[in-house]
């Protein structure tokens, strides 16, 4: 192995536990697993992987994810040392790697509205892209002005925002097997103190309503048409409910939490539960919200 990486690479971790890097403080070994520190690191490690024709999975802050106990074959990529941000009037330009929640207090910071809904979502740049996350009234495709990935063949392509096909949790990097590398976001001009009040307000409102103190994926399922997924697990008298380590949270039924060493299988096998649940009560089909990855 000593050969298949320049000495300016980043490590490749062999055997490697995912928990620690993700939410919910859960997931198997990765076979590999590096986090590149530049976009050549990146490329270079794209390229091994497809040489020795390996699997690759890209994440972030792992914050929307179940691994399941199997872990994952191949390479694991995280992100989160690609994290430059750079300003252009009303423009922010910020590597897929960087805390989202971060960026809403840059722009927060340079006076630069459209990104206070962001300011309590633990995830990265690159994960609000390809999930086109959201919350309290704001949305990725809101903002999001143009997109950079690595294509499969390693060749860079920009997206317009026409391009990007965004739907509810939907981006065509899902699609299109494109790792988004970097995300330009249309902002606009406003009043510093107005924006951290908006973000000030989100924020107490997050922390009143969800369980913030443990391990978790944040909202599970997608808004069923007609409906809260919330609501009809409540409803269903699962608050409380787990699956080994894993609990329907008692503060939101929305939320899971690894309250107890949870696995991702208790994760995975606790949304089969609720899912099953609220079908016979309701005759609603939940769908997951998070990706369940890897082997069991």
């Amino acid at each position: 192995m000593e050969n298949m990486m320049s000495k300016t690479e980043p490590k490749l971790l062999k055997d490697t536990v995912i928990a620690p890097y993700a939410y919910t403080q859960a997931g198997g070994k990765a076979d590999y697993l590096a986090i590149p520190k530049s976009l050549d690191e990146l490329k270079d490690l794209l390229a091994w992987a497809e040489e020795r024709e390996l699997p690759v999975h890209v994440f972030g802050r792992l914050s929307n994810l179940v691994v399941r106990s199997g872990g994952l074959r191949g390479l694991v990529i995280i992100m989160t040392e690609l994290k430059s941000v750079q300003q252009e009037g009303e423009l922010l330009t910020a590597d897929a790697g960087c805390d989202i929640i971060w960026l809403s207090a840059i722009a927060q910071d340079k006076g630069l509205a459209g990104l206070e809904w962001a300011a309590g979502i633990p995830g990265s740049v690159g994960g609000a892209v390809f999930m086109n996350a959201g919350a309290y009234g704001g949305q990725t495709d809101m903002v999001a002005e143009s997109v950079t990935a690595l294509m499969p063949d390693l060749s860079l392509k920009t997206f317009t925002r026409e391009q990007l096909a965004f739907a509810y949790r939907h981006s065509v990097f899902q699609d299109n097997g494109g790792v988004i590398v970097q995300a330009t976001f249309k902002l606009k001009k406003g009043n510093r103190q107005k924006i951290q009040a908006k973000m000030d307000a989100n924020n107490y409102a997050r922390a009143l309503k969800q369980p913030l103190s443990w391990p978790s994926n944040g909202s599970v399922f997608k808004r069923p048409e007609g409906y809260f997924a919330g609501k009809l697990i409540m409803d269903s008298g699962l608050q409380g409910t787990a699956v080994g380590g894993v609990m329907v949270s008692t503060k939101h039924a929305g939320f899971m939490v690894n309250v107890d060493h949870g696995t991702g299988n208790d994760y995975e096998d606790l949304i089969h539960l609720v899912q099953q649940t609220v079908y016979k009560n309701y005759q609603v089909r939940l769908e997951p919200e998070v990706r369940i990855i890897g082997d069991r």
